[in-house]
């Protein structure tokens, strides 16, 4: 299956803007994370802690949705879905 990502700012930099990620049908996010670890290289640090976990300050969506990082390890994936990831969003 086919999941679509889009990174922000600083992220973008890092994994690239929008790209897709080949994945077996009914893979869980946790699958998909760890293809963003190993596109992310020597500056992995900047969106994944030393545990492989996101960092706090990531904002992670599906689909248009925030994801609540706490069920990360539940999530199922399907076909078509889009995963983005942002950074802290600050203004004034």
């Amino acid at each position: 299956m086919r999941v679509r990502v889009k990174a922000f700012a600083r992220f973008r930099e890092i994994l690239g803007s929008e790209f897709s990620v080949e994945l077996p049908d009914g893979a869980q996010m946790e699958s998909f994370l760890a293809v963003l670890r190993e596109r992310a290289g020597d500056k992995v640090d900047a969106v994944f802690d030393e545990t492989g976990g996101l960092r706090p300050h990531v904002i992670l969506m599906l689909n248009g949705k925030r994801a609540n990082k706490n069920d990360i390890g539940s999530l199922t994936l399907e076909d078509g879905d889009e995963v983005a990831l942002f950074p802290p969003v600050a203004g004034g």
